[in-house]
């Protein structure tokens, strides 16, 4: 039983107006018996897209991974500068850690850092889908609540028929600003996920070509897509799926789903932990 979390904001600070979302969000945590420990470094200090320095926000999350007694640590956050704690986080203390990393977007690089610095998994998703934040707040707090549910997105075969790996990836942006670093995850026979808040058409081939550059099309055992929200309000042509295959090699498969990504009735997904998909059932975590 979760009785104690933590809270931080790794990426931009949080402006003073989301204050009621997270006020609603620790009252939900205080109405189910949980309690909220909250980092210093959550709001815009003097004006700017600063909650403190990269050293006090990574000290400020490690505070959260030493506290024992906090099993989940959810970052409230998003937009850029997450990266900014990489080199400040003590990797040996998160890897003893009984606490797992909750966030999305630009947490997807504080999230790969984790699984390629310690092999511990994490999880992609934003609690604050619980509140106003979004409109799905009394679904997504059902399924917080009822962790199988939550942890079930469904997925559509595109291409073959199977796939089993490693889960690797999150916002296509986020990832592929550990490329050329030391937190890059390793993609040989990986999954790798893929999904994106903006970027149409000519930021989405400047993603692809990228990865591809890297040589992560030759290496993963699979591809699951969920959802570009920007390519899909614009309804883009090409689409997501059509440019993934030409990228892909014709043999990996590729899955589609739209439980996971930035709408505010997404599920959670584990990065850095075995799932196995096929085409006559649900994903499940191996």
């Amino acid at each position: 039983m979760i009785r104690k979390v933590g809270i931080v904001a790794c990426s931009n600070a949080q402006k003073k107006e989301y204050r009621a979302q997270n006020e609603e969000l620790i009252r939900f945590f205080d109405s189910i018996g949980i309690e909220p420990v909250i980092s210093s470094c959550i709001y815009e200090k003097n004006g700017s897209v600063f909650s403190g320095s990269a050293e006090e926000k990574a000290e400020q999350l490690m505070r959260m991974f030493w506290d024992p007694d906090i099993k989940e640590i959810y970052d409230i956050s998003g937009g850029d500068m997450a990266n900014q704690i990489l080199d400040d986080l003590d990797y040996a203390g998160i890897a003893e850690s009984n606490a797992v990393f909750w966030g999305y977007s630009d947490l997807t690089t504080v999230i790969n850092a984790i699984y390629t610095m310690t092999g511990k998994a994490s999880v992609l998703y934003q609690v604050k889908n619980m509140t106003s934040f979004g409109n799905c707040a009394d679904l997504q707090r059902e399924r917080f609540q009822n962790r199988e549910e939550l942890f079930a997105p469904a997925f559509t075969f595109v291409q073959k028929s199977r796939m089993k790996g490693v889960v690797v990836g999150g916002n296509i942006r986020c990832f592929l600003k550990l490329a050329g670093t030391r937190y890059f995850p390793p993609l040989e026979d990986k999954i790798l996920l893929l999904e994106a808040l903006g970027g149409e058409v000519p930021q989405m081939t400047t993603y692809l070509s990228w990865l591809k550059q890297l040589g992560a099309f030759e290496k993963v055992k699979g591809i699951i897509l969920g959802t570009f929200t920007a390519m899909e309000d614009k309804a883009c042509a090409p689409d997501m799926v059509t440019m993934v295959k030409e990228y892909a090699n014709p043999e990996t498969p590729i899955v589609v789903t739209k439980d996971i990504g930035h709408g505010d009735n997404a599920k959670a997904i584990f990065i850095g932990k075995e799932i196995e998909i096929n085409s006559y059932e649900y994903a499940k975590v191996v």
